[in-house]
């Protein structure tokens, strides 16, 4: 994943890594086992891969920017 320029600033690295540890954990926790626990689990898997990678495809999709080279 070293070749894909990053595109999410490090504060919003931070939010989609807080967000998937919550939304696996209300997956787990308190959705029924089935689609809804395996839905809310692809979810938290996405934000938590975009949040490590510093990548967000649609972001790019959209046009956003690389992050500049010596930022976080």
């Amino acid at each position: 994943m070293f070749f894909l320029q990053r595109n999410l600033p490090a504060w919003e690295r931070a939010l989609r890594l807080g967000g998937a540890l919550l939304l696996a954990c209300a997956g787990l926790l308190w959705l029924p086992a089935g689609w809804p626990m395996a839905l809310a689990l692809a979810g938290a898997a996405g934000l938590g891969l975009t949040g490590i990678a510093g990548f967000c495809p649609a972001c790019a999709l959209v046009g956003r920017k690389p992050v500049a080279k010596g930022k976080p």
